[in-house]
Order: structure tokens, then sequence, then C-alpha cells
């Protein structure tokens, strides 16, 4: 078992585990058990009652939260002619085309966060998709990465745009702001993805679809949070 140092511990002993708090408190009580000296991420996870092994139960996509995240992803977007233009235009990192994807093959070069393609360019990309799968960079028409609208996909991501998926234990992981936030945007962001992701449960779940959720800063203890508080 993994080790944990005297402050950790502190800010452990500030939170009942067995307790469910309500949104609003679980926000102010994570502000206060900051582990980190730098402005953290502020990480949600929730919980799903879904079977990730049945294709209409995988949940899957891409939003933009109200509030941002707090960070500037770099972006990559691969097109040709006006939609190259486009990218350049809206403020993409970097923009080409095979000699992109030549550079990613051969240096295994990933000094980016986002890959954004034109549907015409995904044929010659699917030649590296073993090596951008596992890392979950593959662009993919669910999450918005596969486009014609590459301008508007570009200032979606530097907005603050975020994907989710459900891991194989069907736990959705997503950054949901920064502990610089103040508690307001931060509520705004977390209400926003809870009511999306209760939008997208699929009509196959009966019963109780969000099983559990709860935020922590980065390095920071987890803190649950009553599901029912949002019905507030």
């Amino acid at each position: 078992m993994k080790k944990r140092g005297k402050k950790y511990i502190e800010l452990l002993n500030k939170i009942d585990k067995s307790k469910l708090y309500s949104k609003e408190d679980a926000i102010k009580l994570l502000k206060e058990t900051n582990l980190c000296n730098f402005d953290a991420s502020v990480e949600l996870a929730i919980k799903l009652n879904i079977d990730t092994k049945k294709a209409d139960q995988q949940i899957r996509g891409a939003t933009v939260l109200p509030n941002g995240i707090g960070k500037n992803k770099k972006v990559v977007v691969l097109a040709k002619g006006e939609q190259a233009e486009a990218a350049k235009k809206a403020l993409a990192d970097y923009v080409g085309e095979n000699d992109l994807i030549e550079k990613i093959e051969k240096e295994k070069w990933l000094d980016f966060d986002v890959l954004i393609a034109t549907p015409e360019m995904m044929p010659a990309l699917s030649k590296i998709g073993k090596f951008l799968g596992p890392k979950v960079l593959m662009p993919n028409p669910k999450t918005g990465t596969v486009t014609t609208e590459v301008k508007k996909a570009v200032e979606d991501v530097k907005k603050g745009r975020i994907e989710y998926r459900t891991d194989s234990y069907g736990i959705i992981h997503v950054i949901m702001g920064k502990v610089s936030f103040d508690e307001q945007k931060l509520l705004e962001n977390l209400i926003y993805f809870i009511e999306l992701t209760l939008k997208n449960k699929p009509s196959t779940i009966k019963g109780v679809y969000v099983k559990s959720i709860s935020v922590s800063t980065t390095m920071g203890p987890s803190i649950k949070i009553d599901i029912n508080s949002f019905d507030k």
C-alpha cells in the first residue's frame, strides 16, 4: 500500500469518508483540501451502472464546459486547402497534411493534446491508428475531431473542450477546472457535466444510472457528492 505523507493525512481527516456531501459543500471542501503548491486541476469521477461490453451502453463524446478547464491545449490539424487556412486562422498550433503524419510516425512525435482531421485525411492517418489509439489521440467523429468544420473544432478546443468516455469499469474521468477557479465557476462546470451525463443515459438502462460522483484535486483526497443535491 502506498504510504501517504503527513500533509495528505491531515487533509484526509477533514473529509468524512462515510458522508455524501452536497455539491456546494464538496466544492468548498475541495479547495480546502488542495495538496499542491501549484494551480492543481480539479478532477471529476462518475461511476455509472452500465455494462461497457454492450455497444449501446458505452458513453463517449466531447463538450465545452461553461467556464473551460483553465488549460491551453496544443492542437494539431490535418487538413488541405481552405480547411487548412481556416485552422490557421483559428490559431491551431500545427497545421499540415502527410508531412505531419510522417512526423508522428517516424519521430513518435506527440507534442500536442488534440488531433483534428478532415475526413479526407483519415485514410492516410489510419496507418498510424495503432500508435495513436492507445494514447487516446486518434480523431473520431463522435468527439468532433473528424470534421469538416475545422474552425469551430479548433475554437472549441481552445475554449476548453473536453473529451470523455467510460473506462472498462464504467467510470468517466474528466478535468473540470482549476483550483484557482472560484467556487461558482467550478459549480457551474460540475452541474453542466452531471446534467450532460444524465441526458446521455442509454435507454436500455433501468433503475439507478449514476452510482457515485466524486471530485478531487491533483494528488488530493476524493470527496463523494450526493447525487440528490443536483435536484435542488
